[in-house]
């Protein structure tokens, strides 16, 4: 396939065409207009000489007259070269010829002119004439008065100024052209900007961003788009390196803890106890390592929407209570108290649900004081469904709150130590409840933190 014309040479096409289209139309009306006015200059020519023939007849009123009428035909029309006459009498018989040849041979052999201004053509010239009856007052016999004129030089003109007209469109569509493509050319700047900031992005220069100040108002909403859609690059370039960052690091320890009890148990014979407690530990980083892949696959199916979508009403206050039976074990062993209140119904899947409650629940367990209580509370808030989980405990720092969201990402080194968690239970619950059409978010103040859980109602979900 070809190369496509560039957008630069098709305005200044189009420029051109439409250009050139308007000074056709102009063209023709102004030559249509000096067509007109010569029309209406040669009737008004032939109506003079008809009258002025008119009146020699009605003044030849002795045949003295009508003998000296054409020597005062002749002298009347001294210097109208341009003019041929022919007077033939009732008879048919000419009694007057002034450069009678420029007439047709019809009309030279008696046949008269079509009614109003014929037009006619001989010896390379073009004629137009009339014929009218006029009345002698001698005799009292009509006279046929044939009258031509010859109009070559007007046809020449017209012919001339067309010929202007067009050379002259021609050359005006040529410089629009050229002044289409110099605007165009300018115009377009700031496109060939974008190419060639596009040109340059590579996954260490991610940071390149389009000039808003120059672009005009029709491309700054593309420049915006643009840079937009660089920075939503960077930052998904920059969570993407971390996200390995972080895959790596959380890897390392269970590898690590593996290939040393691996090679301790190796190092020397040992009896069945012995490496059946080895295996026992062994399995225990597997089923670590085996989770934190659950919940990355889990995470890159909500990313690639693959979650299941609302399927059925959920009774929130049935599932907090089923958990907090599954985990009443535990914060009696941490000697933590969980209490609920509330209750309303949500639209959703159930079983991920429970799962994003669970893990708000656990993480407040794992950070919640020995003697203290969790809360869980459950209201109506306008159109929505707001569930919070609260602990006291350590504060969090206001530069992590906005950070506790993502992947492997833990408040502080005092939080990481209560617990074995990979640091992906969060963002689980984050993806669960935007999956719902909700959101979660986090305050922790006064060594209290609190998570909201948005949901829309059962009927608005």
């Amino acid at each position: 396939m070809g190369r496509s014309v560039s957008l630069t040479a098709r305005l200044a096409l189009l420029f051109a065409a439409l250009t050139a289209s308007l000074l056709i139309v102009v063209g023709v009306v102004l030559g249509r207009a000096v067509e007109a006015h010569f029309r209406e200059l040669d009737a008004h020519e032939i109506a003079g000489k008809l009258s002025l023939i008119e009146n020699l007849l009605q003044r030849t009123t002795t045949a003295q007259a009508l003998a000296t009428l054409p020597q005062r035909l002749d002298d009347a029309f001294v210097g109208h070269a341009m003019v041929a006459l022919l007077l033939r009498d009732d008879e048919g018989s000419v009694i007057y010829a002034l450069q009678a040849a420029h007439f047709p041979a019809a009309q030279l052999a008696g046949e008269m002119l079509p009614a109003g201004v014929a037009m006619w053509e001989g010896g390379g010239q073009q004629f137009i004439g009339r014929e009218a009856v006029f009345p002698m007052p001698l005799s009292g016999r009509p006279v046929r008065v044939l009258l031509g004129l010859d109009i070559s030089h007007h046809a020449r003109f017209l012919d001339q100024v067309r010929t202007r007209l067009w050379f002259g469109i021609s050359g005006a569509a040529v410089i629009a052209a050229l002044l289409g493509w110099f605007a165009a050319h300018k115009g377009l700047a700031p496109l060939r900007r974008v190419t060639a900031t596009a040109q340059r992005l590579t996954a260490e220069r991610l940071d390149e961003r389009l000039s808003e100040d120059d672009a005009p108002s029709e491309v700054r909403e593309l420049v915006e788009a643009l840079n937009g859609l660089f920075e939503r690059l960077e930052q998904s370039f920059q969570r993407l390196a971390e996200f390995s960052a972080d895959i790596a690091h959380e890897l390392r320890t269970p590898v690590s803890n593996l290939m040393t009890q691996t090679e301790v148990a190796l190092s020397r014979a040992r009896g069945t106890d012995e490496y059946r407690e080895v295996l026992a530990s062994n399995l225990e980083e597997y089923e670590r390592i085996a989770r934190m892949v659950s919940d990355m696959l889990f995470l890159a199916q909500t990313e690639n929407g693959k979650l299941p979508g609302a399927v059925e009403t959920v009774q929130l206050a049935d599932e907090v209570h089923a958990l907090i039976e599954f985990y009443d074990a535990l914060a009696e062993e941490k000697g933590v108290r969980i209490a609920a209140s509330g209750d309303a119904r949500v639209r959703g899947d159930r079983l991920m649900l429970r799962r994003a409650i669970s893990n708000l629940l656990s993480n407040a367990l794992r950070h919640t004081s020995q003697g203290c209580t969790v809360d869980i509370d459950i209201a109506h808030a306008d159109d929505e469904v707001v569930l919070s989980v609260s602990n006291p405990g350590d504060t969090i720092a206001p530069d992590q709150l906005a950070r506790i969201f993502e992947r492997f990402h833990r408040a502080g080194p005092d939080r990481h130590r209560h617990g074995e968690g990979a640091g992906l239970g969060l963002a689980i619950t984050r993806s669960i409840i935007a999956a719902h059409g909700g959101r979660v978010t986090v305050k922790s103040d006064a060594g209290l933190t609190t998570f909201l859980v948005t949901l829309p109602v059962a009927g608005r979900a």
